[in-house]
Parts: structure tokens; C-alpha cells; sequence
């Protein structure tokens, strides 16, 4: 009788799972998993060693319910902690309306604080930043317009040096450290070999791109330390297996991991993929929180 009993207590209870799980799903989102992770790079110069940067990445701003409210908390953070530099690694945005200007506003107000605390701000833009399908270049160039105006450095393959201003006065000639971003692959602006030109040989280097795919294109030793998002990590994934997950089943063609990723590029390339902060499709994060990434810089021998 007893077995019974548990049995039908067993079966009353497995319609509720489904509903606790989407209760919680609707809740992850508004908690923010702070990351610190180490990240090599050759020839690091003395100045940078231990120094911190941060990325966040896909926001996502226009879709129902976007997650608003956990990407203005993450931006306080990053303020409050004010690493040397912050990298975003695009979708802004999501599917834009017709009228793409109180997605972008909205952008704008979130991102600002960065750049009025003087934080040095770098990003590249993603799929959605550019109407997703059809690519829209008008909307892509808007996106990046904005940003410049205030004060965030938008990188299409283009190589900038990274600068530490209580360092430079000291040791002009010291060696610079680089950051390479990358255009878009679903707008098939990503060309990484035009963007690696821009950087000397054997020179110290940060990559950043939206999609992950796009690391494939860097030759071997070309990427130490590499960034990316796009993936969501997911969004909703079984424990301890990301591959199993929403975005996996919704689009097979693209990598679904977040994290450093193991074996993928060529030899000597790493690569970090950030969960980024908002969604694709449906609002719900499970077993996926939005994700702001510390690295800690050290020098590693080539």
C-alpha cells in the first residue's frame, strides 16, 4: 500500500516540473554570474601583467521582455570595479523595428556610464546588430555610429593599441598591446586576415569577435587569447552538458559552449566565449546566467 502511495505522490508531482522549471527559468536572468579567469599572452608587456579586463556581451535590447534591468547591473559593476578595459562583443540589439532608434537609445543609456568613468570601451558588432536576415548594412552602420558618438571604439578587422595612461608618460618605448576585432560573420564582414595585417609581427594581442566561428579564419599563433559570444552558452542546457541545449537543437550549425574552449582553432589560438546577458527567442535562462567575465593578464612565453 505504501508503495502505492508513493507511486501516485510520484506522478502528481512530475506535471509540476515543467511549471518550476519555466518559474525558474523566468528567474535565472536577473542573476549575474562574475567570472575571473586568467588569460596568457605572449610577450605581455611588464605594465600589463595582472592587470584586469572585463567582457559582457549580447544584450539583445528589443526583444519582449529583454533583460534591461540585469545589464544596467553589470554595467554599475564594471564601473565600480574599473578594469583597464572593457570589451563588448556585440548584438546590441535584436530584431530591430522598423524604427531602430528606441533600441539603440536604450543602448546608449546602458553603455554610457562606461564610457563617462573613463573606461577605455571596445566593441565589435554581432548578427542582430545588423537586422540578422537579411544583413542590413544602414542598420549596422547606425549601431556603430552611436556607440562612437559616445565614446565606445567600434573595430571592423581593425587593430588598435591597447594604452595604460599612467604607464605611457613613464616608458614610451615600451611594446604595445594590441586589440584585434572582428566584423560580423553572418553580415560577411569578418576578415581576419586584413584585421591581423594591422598588428607587428610577434606583438602581444587580444582578439574579440561576436561569432565564434569566425576564430577558425586565425592561423596558428595568431590568437592566444581570444574572445567571443553569440552562443548564449546555450540559454537552456542540461547540467554539466552544454551541448545539450535550446540554441544546439535551434541551430546546429554554430558552436554551443561557453567558457574556454578545448581544441578548436589552429594550434596555439584560445578562445573564451562569454554568455552574454539576453536571449534568443524566448526569455528564459536554465542552467545559463548571464555571464560579466574578469581576465586577469599574464605573460606566457611564445
Amino acid at each position: 500500500m505504501k508503495k502505492i502511495q508513493s507511486k501516485l505522490r510520484l506522478l502528481l508531482f512530475l506535471p509540476i516540473i515543467p511549471i518550476l522549471l519555466v518559474f525558474w527559468g523566468l528567474l535565472e536572468p536577473y542573476f549575474i554570474d562574475e567570472t575571473e579567469t586568467v588569460a596568457n599572452i605572449p610577450n605581455l608587456p611588464e605594465s600589463w601583467e595582472g592587470k584586469k579586463i572585463a567582457q559582457v556581451s549580447d544584450f539583445q535590447i528589443g526583444m519582449w521582455l529583454d533583460n534591461t534591468n540585469t545589464i544596467r547591473r553589470s554595467i554599475s559593476k564594471l564601473v565600480e570595479e574599473r578594469p583597464a578595459a572593457v570589451l563588448i562583443s556585440g548584438d546590441f540589439i535584436y530584431h530591430s523595428l522598423p524604427d531602430a532608434s528606441p533600441e539603440i537609445n536604450k543602448v546608449l543609456e546602458l553603455i554610457r556610464p562606461l564610457t563617462e568613468a573613463n573606461i577605455p570601451t571596445y566593441a565589435v558588432l554581432g548578427n542582430h546588430d545588423y537586422s540578422h536576415k537579411p544583413p542590413k548594412a544602414e542598420l549596422g552602420q547606425r549601431v556603430e555610429a552611436a556607440l562612437e558618438d559616445i565614446g565606445v571604439v567600434v573595430l571592423q578587422n581593425e587593430a588598435v593599441k591597447l594604452e595604460l595612461s599612467e604607464t605611457n608618460a613613464e616608458n614610451p618605448e615600451q611594446k604595445a598591446l594590441y586589440l584585434v576585432g572582428i566584423g560580423s560573420r553572418i553580415a560577411e564582414r569578418d576578415r581576419v586576415r586584413e584585421a591581423l595585417e594591422q598588428v607587428p609581427s610577434e606583438s602581444p594581442r587580444i582578439a574579440m569577435m561576436h561569432n565564434p566561428q569566425s576564430f577558425e579564419k586565425f592561423p596558428a599563433r595568431t590568437a592566444p587569447f581570444a574572445v567571443a559570444g553569440h552562443t548564449h552558452g546555450g540559454q537552456i542546457r542540461l547540467p554539466f552538458s552544454p551541448q545539450w541545449s535550446w540554441l544546439a537543437l535551434t541551430h546546429k550549425d554554430e558552436v554551443y559552449v561557453d567558457g574556454w574552449i578545448d581544441d578548436y582553432g589552429e594550434a596555439g589560438n584560445q578562445l573564451y566565449v562569454n554568455r552574454g546577458m539576453g536571449f534568443s527567442d524566448i526569455p528564459i535562462r536554465l542552467n545559463c546566467p548571464p555571464e560579466v567575465t574578469f581576465f586577469v593578464l599574464k605573460s606566457q612565453q611564445s
